[in-house]
């Protein structure tokens, strides 16, 4: 129905007014696209570690320069992650066709390479000691979970804790799955978007689902779950193809979790890019955001996208260990994205309420694609997403309160675009 340049922020400020679109672009830039951005690049930087043992996470160019819980530091690992975002905000820079060329790409083979983990898994590593095989692996009691494990003071007990913590855990699979509307921001430059839109979305969210379920199906056939828990850096694909394979097949994992990772990048920087140019066009965001270079892309959008993603990678939690007093970095973006889940959660409660809203305040705008279900689909769908808000909210409330106020923190700025827009 609208195929604009800026996608979710568009459907938002047309359904609910500017300041709700603004506050879903603000959010998007200052935390959930680049922080997704950044927290790719690093992935991409730590499973290039393993050809490069150099480029660690301990590696330091700048040393670790600290102030409360949080330090400053740059290492290998983060300088090829921001080399990385450098590289494909250049390359998107030079025009959508160097950008198309790059996603289709890297698309088709990182969809392959994950579809052969499934069926080496499935059909060569299943072993007498997996998880899979064992009489209890589908009983998280049985293996020592219990919900106070899981959330320490947790005081409710059966299936309403393993219901509750299940939400909760939702966190990992809604970050995987975040970024699954950004086809709609580049709506403005996709042919025949009442058709293609729609495909893509319906399309790639259902592949992505089936494969990243089998994939886990996989590793579960593999690997007893000490070695899931404990996999080296949380790399469970890289273990479980060294459990079949040996070296050469965790060496042929992490290429191929390089070449997803490259890809998975490509498009979030190509994206993310036109919800900021929709939010200039509208005055909204700096006014240089909202031109276009001589490949007709938003060059400058691009740009202040890469800047900000750069700082995200710098950043590192502090975690000391009361007993052995071992410092320890984690990265900021990572607790940043866990405060975000719920306000993201929001926005999609949003954008589906806009889908019901604008049938009623544009009833006769074209509608070249009918909601199989409607309202029964959508209705059910706010609902279910609500019930994860409310959980997430009550189980976690300093996290997702931190959510809000990244969000709120754009109120102020909205109003400072307003006023600088009528001056």
């Amino acid at each position: 129905m609208m195929p604009r340049a800026g996608g979710v922020y568009v459907f938002l400020r047309e359904a609910y007014g500017p300041p709700v679109g603004f506050l879903y672009g603000w959010t998007l830039f200052l935390v959930i696209q680049t922080g997704t951005i950044a927290a790719v690049a690093i992935a991409f930087a730590k499973f290039f570690g393993v050809f490069v043992p150099s480029v660690s996470p301990d590696n330091y160019l700048i040393a670790p320069i600290s102030f409360g819980g949080y330090a400053i530091s740059l290492s290998l690992e983060q300088l090829v992650a921001i080399a990385l975002i450098a590289l494909l905000t250049w390359t998107n820079t030079r025009g959508l066709e160097v950008g198309k060329i790059i996603q289709n790409t890297f698309t088709f083979v990182k969809t392959a390479a994950l579809a052969a983990v499934v069926v080496i898994g499935l059909c060569l590593g299943w072993s007498a000691n997996s998880a899979a095989l064992s009489s209890n692996w589908w009983n998280s009691w049985a293996n020592g979970w219990s919900p106070q494990i899981a959330q320490p003071g947790f005081t409710r007990v059966g299936g309403l804790a393993l219901a509750l913590l299940f939400g909760r855990s939702m966190v990992g699979p809604l970050f995987a799955q975040t970024a699954w509307t950004n086809v709609t921001f580049v709506g403005s430059e996709v042919r025949d978007p009442g058709k293609n839109l729609v495909r893509a979305l319906v399309a790639g969210c259902g592949i992505v689902v089936v494969l990243y379920l089998l994939a886990n199906i996989a590793y579960l056939a593999v690997l007893p779950f000490p070695e899931i828990q404990q996999a080296p850096q949380n790399r469970v694909a890289v273990a479980m193809m060294n459990a079949v394979f040996g070296h050469p097949g965790a060496m042929c994992m992490a290429a191929a979790i390089m070449i997803s990772t490259f890809g998975c990048n490509n498009g979030l920087i190509l994206s993310g890019a036109r919800v900021y140019f929709a939010m200039a066009r509208d005055r909204l965001f700096f006014q240089r955001v909202a031109a276009t270079n001589h490949f007709h892309v938003p060059a400058a959008a691009l740009v202040a996208q890469a800047i900000w993603t750069a700082f995200l990678a710098l950043p590192r939690t502090v975690t000391i260990n009361a007993a052995t007093h071992a410092v320890t970095y984690g990265n900021v973006y990572n607790q940043l994205l866990e405060y975000i889940v719920s306000t993201d959660l929001l926005f999609y409660v949003l954008m589906i309420g806009a889908l019901m809203i604008l049938r009623h305040k544009k009833p006769d705008a074209e509608r070249p694609y009918c909601t199989w279900g409607y309202p029964v689909v959508p209705i059910f769908s706010i609902l279910l997403a609500g019930l994860l808000i409310v959980d997430l909210t009550w189980l976690a409330p300093a996290t997702s309160g931190m959510g809000i106020l990244i969000v709120l923190t754009g109120v102020p700025v909205y109003f400072f675009w307003r006023k600088l827009a009528a001056a």
